[in-house]
C-alpha cells in the first residue's frame, strides 16, 4: 500500500531535484487537505537536508533522521497552533531562536503546521522573517486554505499543491492496519481524508447515530411522510450539535443518493454504503435519474448555505421539503 508521501510523487521528485541541484528557495507553502501528507513531506524535506548520508534519499536510520522523525532535532523547529490559532508571541519566540546559527548542521528548518490559523498579528510578524531569512534557513508552511495565508507571505513562497488522498487508499488502510469492517471503512474514507479523523468517526457515538438518522430521514422523504420535517428537530439536531456534524450528515445523504444512481447504472462496485445494496435497489425503483440528480443538487445547495452561516434547522427543513417535492 502506498504511503501518503508515495501518493505525491510529483512533489517528492521536485524536492529531491531542488536539493540535489542546490536550487532551494528560502520558503515553501504546502497546500492541501488533511491527510494529504503535508507533515510527512515536511519531515522528509528536513531529513533530506540534514541526513548524514546526503548522497542518498534520507536513510531514516541515522541520528539526524531519527531525531527529526521524533521532532526533537535542535535545528528543526515545529510551530503549531496554541488552541485555535498561531499567535504573535509564538512567532516572536521562533524568531529569537532563529537569530542564532544552526547548532549541529549547516541548515535550520522551520515547519509551520496549520499556517492558515495564524492571527493577523502573527502573520505580519512572520512577514519580515520570511522576507529576510537567515542564511541556511528553510521555511516550510503547511496549510489547507491558501486564501487564509497573508498574500504578501504567499508571494514570497514557492507553492506546492498536494493532491487529496484517494478514498480507496484510506479504506484499505483502515481495514488492513486498524481492523475496521469494509462497510465502516468505506463510509468514513469518503467523509474524510485524514486517518485520525476517520478513526475518530469509527469510535464516537454521535457518528453512528447520525448515520441512522440520515438514512431514516431519506426513507421518510421518499415515502412522502409529512412527519419527515419533524425529524430535524426531534432527531437530527439532537445528534448533530455542531455545524460540522450537520455538514457530515449532508455528506452522508449525498453519498446515499449517489449510490442510488450507481445502483441504477449497474456500478455497484462503486457504492459507498457497502452492505446496503438491497435497500438501495428498493429505493431506486421509485426514482428517476433526473430526480436523483435534482436531490443531489438540493443537498449541495444546503451545504453551500451551511457554509454561508444559514441556521442548520432552517436549511434542513427546507431541504426536506425540496426532497419530498422531487
Amino acid at each position: 500500500m502506498e504511503t501518503a508521501i508515495e501518493q505525491q510523487p510529483r512533489i517528492r521528485n521536485f524536492i529531491e531535484a531542488v536539493i540535489t541541484k542546490n536550487r532551494l528557495a528560502h520558503a515553501y507553502l504546502f497546500i492541501g487537505p488533511r491527510g494529504a501528507g503535508k507533515r510527512e513531506m515536511a519531515t522528509l524535506f528536513a531529513q533530506r537536508l540534514l541526513c548524514s548520508q546526503p548522497d542518498h534519499p534520507p536513510c531514516g536510520r541515522c541520528l539526524e533522521c531519527r531525531r527529526i522523525a521524533r521532532h526533537n532535532h535542535p535545528d528543526v523547529h515545529w510551530l503549531r497552533p496554541e488552541g485555535q490559532s498561531i499567535k504573535i508571541d509564538q512567532v516572536r519566540q521562533i524568531q529569537k531562536a532563529f537569530a542564532y546559527r544552526a547548532q549541529e548542521t549547516a541548515w535550520r528548518v522551520l515547519i509551520i503546521d496549520q499556517a492558515d490559523t495564524m492571527t493577523p498579528q502573527a502573520a505580519n510578524s512572520l512577514l519580515k522573517f520570511v522576507e529576510e531569512p537567515q542564511p541556511g534557513t528553510v521555511i516550510l508552511m503547511l496549510a489547507e486554505d491558501r486564501e487564509l495565508i497573508l498574500p504578501t507571505i504567499r508571494s514570497r513562497c514557492q507553492e506546492l499543491v498536494f493532491q487529496p488522498p484517494s478514498p480507496g487508499h484510506l479504506k484499505a488502510l483502515l481495514i488492513e492496519q486498524y481492523g475496521k469492517s469494509e462497510a465502516e471503512a468505506s463510509l468514513v474514507a469518503h467523509l474524510t481524508a485524514d486517518v485520525e479523523e476517520a478513526l475518530n468517526f469509527c469510535q464516537i457515538e454521535w457518528f453512528a447515530e447520525l448515520k441512522r438518522v440520515v438514512l431514516q430521514l431519506i426513507e421518510d422523504c421518499l415515502r412522502q411522510d409529512p412527519r419527515a420535517v419533524y425529524q430535524i428537530q426531534d432527531a437530527w439536531l439532537k445528534v448533530a450539535k455542531e455545524k460540522e456534524h450537520t455538514d457530515t450528515g449532508l455528506d452522508m445523504m449525498l453519498f446515499w443518493y449517489r449510490d442510488l444512481l450507481y445502483i441504477q447504472l449497474g456500478m455497484e462496485d462503486q457504492i459507498v454504503y457497502i452492505g446496503q445494496e438491497e435497500r438501495l435497489r428498493k429505493q431506486g425503483l421509485s426514482l428517476s435519474r433526473v430526480k436523483i440528480a435534482t436531490a443531489m443538487e438540493h443537498i449541495l445547495e444546503a451545504k453551500r448555505r451551511l457554509h454561508a452561516h444559514v441556521h442548520p434547522q432552517l436549511l434542513l427543513e427546507q431541504l426536506v421539503l425540496r426532497l419530498q417535492e422531487g
